[in-house]
């Protein structure tokens, strides 16, 4: 499974490369909405996870430009703390919401069970790297 993670700072996508490592995923990361949008475009991830507050292109920003051409799951990991802001990421199209911090395996069930809908709904058998 390929995941790309966008968030800008650098020291949070790093630490969810290492966090990621037990799913045998390939973790690409970017660090601002633009460039995000552009590798989902060119490296045809699997999941991505975004944060919210970015500089220019906000994640709910993403969540919106990439819905216009791709279904895949998205997962918002942020600070914030607020049912607005859930509502208004899951409104622009995110597929879940979790809170910093967050425990590295309610974050890697919560992948799983995205990919899993996610095969669901496509008609898809899941196969062995879903479940990685």
């Amino acid at each position: 499974m390929k995941i790309l993670v966008i968030d800008d700072d650098p020291a949070m996508t790093e630490l969810l490369k290492l966090l990621l490592l037990p799913t045998q995923s390939t973790v690409i990361t970017a660090n601002s909405g633009r460039e995000g949008v552009e590798m989902v475009q060119s490296q045809h991830p699997d999941l991505i996870i975004l944060d919210l507050m970015m500089p220019e292109m906000d994640g709910c920003q993403v969540c919106q430009a990439v819905r216009v051409f791709n279904d895949l799951p998205i997962m918002i990991l942020s600070a914030l703390d607020n049912p607005g802001m859930v509502a208004k990421a899951l409104d622009a199209g995110a597929d879940d919401y979790l809170i910093k911090p967050v425990p590295s395996g309610v974050l890697i069930a919560h992948i799983n069970n995205l990919v899993r809908r996610a095969h669901a709904q496509n008609g898809v058998l899941m196969s062995s790297h879903a479940s990685k």
